[in-house]
């Protein structure tokens, strides 16, 4: 690899040619401010925060589109530069909605900080706002235009990661705004509700649907006997929100924090992944020894993949598996066997899930996912909303004492924790088919071949003399190209995870949002990955098959009877609908 050398403030570093000043400055651990930059997704230079002076550049050039030349001089801090900063930030601010203290977004905002950090404190360019307009439709994602600085981010991340469209720029100027086509609702576009595009957004422009009220009201309610079950990822995630080190797993305080917040019942949707395991496991065997069935089978956990797949691949429907999402079954067990064994009418049961995942709102929602009338999950919040409501309650979420989950719904095995990455499920399912095909026990439970983060991973795999052909593919832009290769005939496989999101739920939309700034150092989804893979190794138990409260539901005169059989099928599985691209 071709070298240059580059001289920023007085520091010389080594840098590979081709690239730009930006990623220069970063390797000699010089900060250059940005806003519309985003490592890996993208570079336009139009929020003009990173302005630097170098030789051979007249005025100002905007350091994440410039590129670095060998023997290149660089100045990032001169008082010129210090102060156009602060005017562009200025006139960033003159068309803001700048009541802070009321966003969502207020202490985590990209521009605040930088308002921050460069002495922003009077508006001399105050003037004519864009009038606030605020599209809520969606079930999952809310959009307030006033609060946008059009750096593009979301439109790049839809449009170049996800591969969807659902949102673009339209005018010019002044009058630019971001939106969907025909100014249109989100909730009438193609958009699937990953929620991507809020993770990508440096202030409040985009946000989640707010349910915590709804959750707060259901709680006070005596009337209602309300269970909350958090996801696999929630326990990798939530810790960053009281600014624990990422990667921190907090499986003991998030049990404690919910049952302190007043819910009745707190489970763990990682039971719901083991059952979705057995049923999922089952069904893959059936269709594997079935010259008729569609295969490849693909997972049906992820509902903004699932979404995806009804609107631009409905020809892959029968491919997918029957099986609701775990928390969705674990919500239609809650409110069947539970209810039944607690004496409780189902009408008066509540179910929260806490979700990394902002397509789960949506998911909830839908019509399929409901059994006698009566949704498998009333209420969902991500991430960020139980760290509010925690915050809210006044918990010192930091000091709480580890704490159990609620006995039956409570235990999981490690393969459910390792749901919340990417490959996590494939390898999950993996642990078990092998046992339901061969009747034996794998000693290496690790099927490191469906690890990792690449945008699409294969691996065969012997199972009892047969060659089963998997792959993984992470957010809807990956999966669009391994579907397509699949379509094509390119390529063949008997098993395929997809999960909406890159890196799966450690990073949906509903996450904890990590800064531009602090992305550009830190690998997430790896850091976020390695507390479930250690919870997992560190369990005594690793396959889901042998979760004996799981299979206490199963066999001859039990609530469930045979898994995949009639029983399991009316709770825990569902079906799916071709959806149009647009609702005009």
């Amino acid at each position: 690899m071709s070298m240059i050398n580059v001289t920023i403030d007085g520091v010389t570093v080594s840098v590979p040619a081709g690239s730009t000043v930006l990623e220069a400055a970063r390797a000699a651990n010089i900060n250059i401010p940005t806003l519309c930059y985003l490592k890996d997704v993208q570079q336009i230079g139009a929020c003009r925060l990173c302005l630097v002076e170098a030789t051979g550049v007249r005025g100002f050039g905007a350091a994440c589109v410039l590129p670095a030349t060998d023997g290149m001089v660089v100045k990032t801090n001169t008082a010129a530069i210090r102060e156009q900063r602060k005017v562009n930030l200025e006139l960033l601010l003159a068309n803001h909605n700048r009541e802070c203290t009321s966003c969502v977004r207020s202490e985590n905002c990209e521009l605040q900080a930088l308002c921050r950090e460069y002495g922003v404190k009077d508006y001399p360019f105050d003037g004519v706002k864009t009038p606030s307009t605020i599209d809520e439709v969606s079930p999952s994602i809310v959009r307030d235009n006033s609060k946008c600085i059009k750096c593009r981010r979301c439109v790049a991340t839809c449009n170049e990661i996800q591969k969807i469209g659902a949102i673009g720029a339209s005018k010019r100027g002044f009058n630019t705004t971001i939106g969907s086509v025909f100014g249109k609702s989100l909730a009438e576009s193609p958009c699937v509700n990953c929620g991507q595009c809020i993770m990508a957004c440096p202030v409040g422009a985009l946000h989640e649907k707010d349910s915590i009220n709804d959750v707060w009201a259901a709680i006070n309610d005596p009337a209602k006997h309300v269970v909350v079950q958090p996801a696999p990822a929630v326990r990798a995630t939530l810790g960053e929100e009281f600014d624990m080190p990422m990667g921190t797993p907090v499986t003991g305080k998030l049990a404690a924090a919910l049952k302190r917040l007043g819910f009745d019942k707190v489970f763990d949707t990682n039971y719901g992944a083991d059952l979705t395991i057995i049923e999922e496991g089952t069904e893959f065997v059936s269709r594997l020894k079935n010259p008729d069935a569609a295969l490849p089978m693909i997972t049906s956990c992820s509902p903004g993949w699932i979404k995806y797949c009804e609107t631009f691949f409905p020809e892959f429907i029968p491919n997918l598996s029957s099986c609701k999402s775990p928390h969705e079954m674990l919500g239609a067990m809650i409110k069947s066997y539970y209810a039944e064994k607690a004496g409780i009418d189902p009408k008066d049961i509540y179910v929260v899930s806490v979700m990394p995942c902002t397509a789960k709102k949506f998911e909830a929602q839908r019509d399929e996912l409901s059994v006698n009338g009566l949704a498998d999950v009333d209420a969902v919040l991500t991430v960020r909303e139980l760290a509010r409501m925690i915050k809210e309650a006044g918990i010192d979420f930091a000091r709480l004492p580890d704490e159990d989950f609620d006995s039956f719904f409570g235990n999981s095995s490690g393969a459910a924790d390792i749901f919340g990455t990417t490959g996590g499920v494939m390898e999950a399912a993996l642990r078990s088919v092998y046992t339901l095909v061969t009747g034996e026990e794998l000693d290496n439970v690790d099927f490191t071949a469906v690890r990792g983060f690449e945008g699409v991973k294969e691996a065969e795999v012997n199972v009892g003399g047969t060659i089963v052909k998997v792959a993984v593919a992470s957010g809807t832009g990956n999966a669009e190209a391994l579907l397509k290769a699949v379509k094509s005939g390119e390529k063949t496989y008997h098993f395929i995870e997809v999960m909406g999101c890159p890196g799966g739920c450690i990073c949906g939309g509903g996450t904890p949002i990590v800064s531009a700034k602090e992305r550009a150092y830190v690998d997430v989804k790896a850091e976020r990955a390695k507390a479930l893979y250690n919870i997992d190794a560190s369990k005594e138990n690793r396959k889901s098959h042998q979760n004996a409260s799981v299979m206490a539901l199963y066999g001859e005169g039990s609530f469930l009877g045979e898994p995949n059989g009639h029983k399991a099928h009316e709770l825990l599985h569902t079906h799916y609908v071709a959806r149009k691209k647009y609702e005009i």
